[in-house]
């Protein structure tokens, strides 16, 4: 069963290929997510779940999605995401998880948390769009060291975007050289994937890679990234359109497809195409980025649309038979965050965040 009844679905890629955010892309579902001290995380079909409350990962995301657009058309989401980031650093790391009243559910958050918060105020530093606060957490936040590949990635994501502000670049560029040798590198044989299974954000762990390797001048980095990137575009595409890694991972040996596969996966690839891109020059590369974003569109395994272009909105989930009607926090970041990385391939200057 597909979802193509709704008047929204009736529309043509190429109406939203080309507008980025600021210039015809639509937050109106992602204000309606905010509330008084950040993104709520969760919602019921396309209302907040005030109960859930707010995250680090979701408000750092969204300074990585919003930062790159101009203030004039960034929505109120913006300046309160990065409050809430600022306010959530503890010692060697984040909280995560805060209550619809304010307060913190937890002394200290996972890594993947401080790597979000690194990333997303990267992100904002390197555009220009922070203020001393925000500095003075980032700097804070490169005391990150953390065995969790993913945490390495994101906060490496954030440290190479940072190097833009002249502000932090010296201490952006020394956070980089040591983290360059941690990242996963591609191993021998039929799976080269640093680790046995591939879980989420999976696209993270090479754009990281590309992204630190260009940085620092490392061709090798920059090589592993790509054969990686390679790799896991070949493994994850399914007669013609990308089928991700559903939530409950895949190893070596598992077939495609399989469910339930996460918005999150697209946007990571997409990013990692643009970097890919930018870095390779490979026209290929532009291919994989509209591939990911077509992904939200209903290039996908069962035809099913997962963006609604007029709100902005991203739906939770790509079930066997349709999708998940729900339209959180992290589904409607990802599916702008994969169309900004659409209209920057498509751009004669590509940027990435």
């Amino acid at each position: 069963m597909t979802h193509r009844t709704e008047e929204w679905l009736r529309f043509s890629p190429a109406d939203v290929a080309r507008p980025g955010p600021g210039s015809g892309r639509a937050f109106g579902h992602l204000v309606r997510l905010t509330g008084e001290l950040g993104l709520y995380e969760h919602a019921e079909h396309d209302r907040p779940r005030l109960d859930h409350g707010y995250t680090t990962d979701d408000n750092a995301r969204a300074l990585v999605v919003l930062a790159p657009v101009p203030a004039p058309a960034r929505p109120v989401t913006y300046e309160r995401a990065l409050d809430f980031v600022v306010g959530g650093r503890v010692p060697f790391g984040w909280h995560n998880r805060m209550s619809v009243s304010g307060e913190w559910r937890d002394r200290r958050g996972p890594d993947d948390a401080h790597g979000r918060a690194v990333w997303g105020l990267g992100v904002a530093l390197g555009h220009g769009e922070a203020n001393d606060g925000a500095a003075m957490a980032y700097l804070a936040g490169l005391d990150l060291r953390s065995p969790h590949l993913r945490a390495m990635s994101f906060a490496v994501l954030g440290a190479v975007a940072a190097r833009r502000s002249g502000a932090v670049a010296a201490e952006s560029d020394a956070f980089l050289d040591r983290l360059a040798g941690r990242l996963g590198r591609p191993g021998g044989g039929s799976w080269p994937w640093p680790e046995p299974r591939l879980t989420y954000a999976n696209a993270r762990v090479p754009q990281a890679l590309i992204e630190v390797g260009d940085a620092i001048g490392d061709t090798r980095l920059v090589d592993d990234g790509l054969e990686l990137l390679a790799w896991l575009r070949e493994i994850e595409t399914h007669r013609g359109v990308f089928s991700f890694t559903p939530v409950g991972g895949r190893g070596p040996g598992e077939q495609a497809p399989a469910f339930d596969q996460q918005p999150i996966e697209a946007w990571a690839m997409a990013d990692a195409c643009v970097t890919a891109f930018r870095v390779d020059g490979g026209s290929d590369w532009r291919r994989g980025v509209a591939t990911a974003a077509r992904w939200f569109l209903g290039g996908n395994d069962n035809g099913t649309a997962l963006y609604d272009p007029i709100t902005g909105a991203g739906f939770d989930g790509l079930h066997g038979a349709g999708r998940n009607l729900n339209r959180g926090a992290e589904s409607t970041l990802s599916a702008l965050g994969a169309m900004a990385a659409w209209d920057a391939a498509v751009r004669p200057t590509v940027g990435v965040t």
